[in-house]
């Protein structure tokens, strides 16, 4: 049967372009970072798509509308449009509930058409999505994890609920099935096939890159900030400033870096903290701006602790320069893109000493076992008070973050890309059975 042909199409490639299908059913890459799913896969997603279509590449990031009024299809940059596919209601929908929904996403991907040379999916869900419409389509698909449900159970906060059972049945089916898994660190790569049983040959690591023209230590690319932003700084003045930045649940760890804050200013009377992110994930999984204020109140605290919503990411480089240490306590890391672009920005960095975090930072900041607030704090006082010390890991975490540009992160995935779309000679029927 022949694949329907798309209801919009799209001009020719130009050159040795492809045409690519970017899946990425639970967040869109217009979503705000930090608030809701939105976080490092949006940024991800958006970067690379941007930079792959600059090079002549044709790409579609197919997304699931949450809004009535998001268009069928939005045009982002010549060759790169997002488009809204009806699965559920047009509302945010819990993340649990989502795989209720992915006969109707993938039903509405058919109808629409593909005339794709390869898919890459983004997170599970995303993956589940793209093996069936691999096999419908008869193209190979790539496919990037960024959260493992395996690693997860391994690192679960107090409180919060193991991954369920479908999610751990559909990663190892993605993995026995994708044309090429591209793993994120080589950290996540071992776990890929010790864990999952992955051949060596279908994994590909390709980290992620950072903005090293938007995050940088240069003063002069300052940009406005938003009234919130502002009130905090402000009431923050030149005291010495910690910076946490994520979506507030128990694995990102703010909980964390509050008390790591009330053991700091034993040492560091002046020290303030400023949270910016929103609350994320199901009830049990996610952590309210209020319950930290609370948190922060009852450990004497409260008029040091400053909470603000999340940030584009042009305000976010004004806030990594302004920062004197940014603390990424996570208790579980595919890769730390907060802490790379605090790197790039020229500010050390102390973070939990888990996988995905090991693979960032270097010199450019202190990886700390455990989270216990009294070694966190020990380490944060070190970079407050030690200047020379401080200027020598700016350099180095900039160097750090000069060797993950996004244009190094597009590189790998046209080599890979390349690969895949020379030596498919795949027809929906050589496909095994979804």
């Amino acid at each position: 049967m022949t694949p329907p042909r798309p209801v919009h199409p799209r001009p020719s490639v130009r050159g040795d372009g492809l045409r690519i299908g970017l899946v990425s059913a639970h967040t869109s890459p217009l979503q705000q970072p930090g608030t809701g799913d939105g976080g490092g896969l949006n940024v991800y997603v958006l970067e690379v798509a941007r930079r792959l279509a600059a090079r002549g590449h044709l790409i579609d990031v197919l997304t699931r509308r949450t809004d009535a009024s998001d268009p069928d299809v939005v045009t982002v940059a010549d060759g790169l449009r997002v488009v809204h596919l009806q699965a559920g209601p047009a509302d945010a929908v819990a993340k649990g509930d989502l795989p209720s929904h992915l006969c109707s996403f993938s039903m509405q991907a058919l109808e629409r058409g593909g005339d794709y040379d390869l898919l890459h999916s983004h997170y599970w869900l995303s993956g589940w999505v793209a093996r069936r419409l691999s096999r419908r389509w008869g193209i190979p698909y790539a496919h990037t994890f960024h959260t493992l449900g395996v690693m997860k159970n391994q690192a679960l906060a107090p409180g919060d609920l193991p991954e369920p059972p479908l999610r751990l049945v559909a990663e190892q089916r993605i993995a026995d099935d994708a044309d090429r898994v591209l793993a994120l660190t080589c950290g996540e790569g071992r776990l890929l096939h010790h864990r999952l049983g992955m051949s060596g040959a279908r994994i590909t690591v390709v980290p992620p890159g950072v903005d090293v023209d938007l995050f940088t230590p240069d003063p002069r690319q300052e940009a406005s900030l938003g009234p919130r932003v502002t009130t905090a700084l402000v009431a923050i003045g030149d005291a010495p400033l910690v910076l946490f930045v994520g979506r507030l649940q128990p694995l990102k760890g703010p909980d964390v870096a509050v008390r790591t804050l009330a053991t700091l200013r034993e040492t560091v009377p002046d020290a303030q903290l400023l949270v910016v992110g929103g609350a994320s994930g199901a009830m049990s999984g996610r952590i309210e701006p209020a319950e930290l204020a609370a948190q922060a109140a009852a450990l004497g605290i409260g008029d040091a602790v400053h909470v603000v919503p999340a940030r584009p990411q042009e305000e976010l480089a004004v806030l990594y320069r302004r920062a004197d240490v940014v603390h990424v306590p996570s208790r579980t890391e595919t890769f730390g893109l907060v802490a790379l672009e605090a790197q790039a920005s020229g500010t050390p960095v102390v973070a939990s000493a888990v996988d995905g975090l090991h693979a960032v930072v270097r010199d450019g900041g202190t990886l700390v076992e455990g989270h216990d607030p009294s070694d966190h704090a020990t380490a944060i006082a070190h970079w407050l008070t030690d200047p020379a010390a401080t200027s020598t890991a700016a350099r180095a975490g900039r160097d750090q973050a000069l060797a993950h540009s996004w244009d190094a992160t597009v590189d790998r995935l046209e080599s890979v890309y390349g690969a895949m779309a020379a030596t498919s000679s795949m027809a929906p029927a050589a496909r095994p059975a979804a």
